[in-house]
């Protein structure tokens, strides 16, 4: 289920009943706030929270701007979109990066909300821009906490200073901040202890840990899955430490989005990442605007773009480029892009991000067969790097070899040569295409991502 998928898939239907009226009365506005009203509560947004949006959308839509324009549907999608990225926040929030480092970022939270592995991903976000993270073993009450975040630690390749559970958390943290004085660590993040609910313990704790680093960050770990549990942790959380921002984890595995929606408006905190899976890589900087259109079938391009940049090295893509026009193009190249490919994310969540996907019912009821690409990969992997760089050398025994390897058959791996062919003389065609375009001053942009 795509994140937001009942929610977006409501308020779509709603907006596709506006735009195929002419003009929109004030009976047509009240149902419509009606249906988006009813939408939002089934997707667990706080009462409070859809009464004052409702309110808000309801007063512009009555304007002069909606009932008097030649587009109206349009007119009262676009007040929501905009109202909807108030609500998410207006802006994205950025890291508060310390003039004189380290950067000192405390992360707390529940147990059970992923805030260990939490730890790792944002370290690895950091490191990925060039920083020298170190993660910091300030959970002391859970056992096998400490081993935990060393093996996260190992899987990001980032030190991890931790201590005996004979020491208090707050002498790890004093400790752990020299050790990042000591060794140029210019970001230090702490992974502090949970409980199963909020106590005074655990605030205590994390109160002395904040009074003596006074940390540039305080992050809450939330599970977005809680709903409306997890904007009442936040609640508490914000009334004793004051946070600075929230994670939100498990945001891929919501189909409502109430925790998301709710949260910035009810404890005024906002939300600085999103965790979208369980890879290192998969927790991203949380952009309010783009939210707002993935939900309202907009698309969320920008994204998509920088997973891309992410995945491609540019150098690759020309050489790639050059070798589909020059028909060279091989198996091999092509399950190296099948490779670059799944670094960017599942084909579900990437064609969720193109525009008009949410609203298009042909593109929305098409089922991706990500175990149809398992098999073509299995296949590619059970050649020899000469069949794969030379396909015409597949006579019957290599295929029946083939099959075997991978688990399919001898009529698969045929239907699988017969459509990278067409694929071929396909890439060819378009490449042909944008290289007269180029010469006519169009550009031509390759293919990142074939």
């Amino acid at each position: 289920m795509a994140i937001f998928g009942s929610l977006a898939a409501k308020l779509q239907e709603t907006f596709a009943k506006l735009r195929n009226k002419g003009k929109l009365t004030e009976d047509d506005i009240n149902t419509a706030m009606r249906e988006i009203r009813l939408s939002l509560l089934e997707a667990d947004v706080n009462f409070k929270v859809v009464k004052s949006f409702i309110s808000s959308v309801k007063e512009r839509a009555l304007g002069a701007e909606v009932l008097e324009s030649l587009t109206p549907g349009q007119q009262v999608v676009k007040i929501v979109n905009e109202e909807m990225i108030e609500l998410l926040g207006s802006s994205e929030s950025k890291i508060r990066i310390a003039s004189k480092p380290p950067t000192v970022i405390m992360l707390c939270g529940l147990q059970g909300a992923g805030k260990t592995t939490t730890v790792g991903k944002l370290g690895n976000h950091f490191k990925s821009q060039g920083r020298r993270p170190l993660l910091a073993a300030c959970d002391l009450q859970r056992p096998a906490a400490i081993k935990q975040l060393q093996v996260v630690g190992e899987s990001v390749d980032l030190p991890v200073f931790a201590k005996t559970v004979d020491s208090s958390p707050l002498e790890v943290a004093k400790e752990s901040l020299e050790h990042a004085k000591k060794n140029g660590n210019d970001i230090l993040i702490l992974d502090t202890a949970g409980r199963l609910h909020v106590d005074e313990d655990l605030m205590q704790e994390l109160c002395d840990i904040k009074e003596a680093l006074d940390p540039d960050e305080i992050l809450l770990v939330v599970d977005a899955m809680t709903g409306q549990d997890a904007v009442n942790v936040a609640a508490a959380f914000h009334e004793s430490l004051e946070l600075s921002g929230l994670i939100l984890t498990k945001l891929d595995g919501d189909a409502r989005g109430g925790a998301a929606l709710s949260v910035k408006s009810v404890t005024g905190v906002p939300i600085k990442f999103v965790g979208m899976g369980e890879k290192n890589d998969a927790l991203e900087v949380f952009y309010p605007d783009r939210m707002a259109s993935r939900i309202l079938g907009m698309g969320d391009v920008l994204t998509l773009i920088e997973k891309a940049q992410t995945a491609y090295d540019e150098k690759q893509a020309k050489e790639m480029e050059e070798r589909i026009l020059s028909s060279e193009f091989s198996l091999e190249d092509f399950y190296e892009q099948m490779q670059s490919m799944k670094k960017m994310g599942s084909i579900q969540e990437l064609v969720g991000m193109l525009p008009g996907v949410g609203i298009n019912k042909a593109l929305k009821n098409v089922e991706i067969d990500e175990d149809q690409m398992k098999r073509t990969e299995a296949i590619i992997q059970s050649m020899t790097p000469e069949e794969r760089r030379n396909q015409s050398i597949l006579n019957g025994s290599r295929k029946k070899r083939i099959a075997a390897g991978s688990g399919t058959s001898v009529q698969e791996i045929n239907k699988l040569l017969k459509q990278f062919e067409q694929t071929k003389k396909m890439m060819k065609q378009l490449g042909g295409m944008a290289k007269r375009q180029s010469k006519r001053g169009g550009g031509f942009t390759g293919f990142p991502g074939f």
